[in-house]
């Protein structure tokens, strides 16, 4: 018997998401475009955050100094969580880099018109239009249960 999708906040925000770049981005090509920003987009994003945080550990060292010094251990913590997350950032920012000159792979490949019209057919029926009105009325005979019946 198939396990029930996760029906949590976050769950339900990932199916969405899911289900609406399959129906917006329904070929191979558009699909190696949309994950190539994306993640373009991650890298850009996190490596500028990275920069800022080297700057402000660099012009507020003297600070932590004198921090350290009124404070005792209080600033030590403070300074080994933020060079942890200096660390952890320059590794998303490396996993990052791999990930994408794996995905220069992807972009080697180019498939024929017929192959891209079987991406859109599959696309439509992995994530069909939600606001469609046979999709509406599936999924209204979907979730009608014994002890929730239908108010129609």
């Amino acid at each position: 018997m198939p396990e029930e999708p996760c029906q949590c906040p976050d769950c339900q925000r990932f199916y969405r998401e899911h289900d609406r770049l399959i129906r917006e981005s329904p070929t191979l090509r558009q699909q190696q475009e949309l994950n190539w920003a994306a993640l373009q987009s991650f890298r850009t994003l996190s490596g500028r955050v990275l920069e800022d945080l080297h700057k402000q550990n660099n012009s507020s060292k003297n600070d932590l100094i004198d921090t350290h010094l009124s404070s005792g251990d209080l600033a030590d913590k403070s300074s080994d969580t933020y060079q942890q997350v200096i660390a952890d950032l320059e590794s998303i920012n490396a996993y990052l880099f791999s990930i994408e000159t794996l995905m220069e792979k992807i972009f080697d490949v180019r498939v024929p018109e017929s192959i891209e019209k079987k991406f859109q057919e599959h696309a439509g029926e992995l994530a069909p239009d939600p606001l469609n009105l046979d999709r509406l009325r599936l999924n209204r005979l979907l979730h009608q249960t014994p002890d929730v019946p239908d108010l129609n």
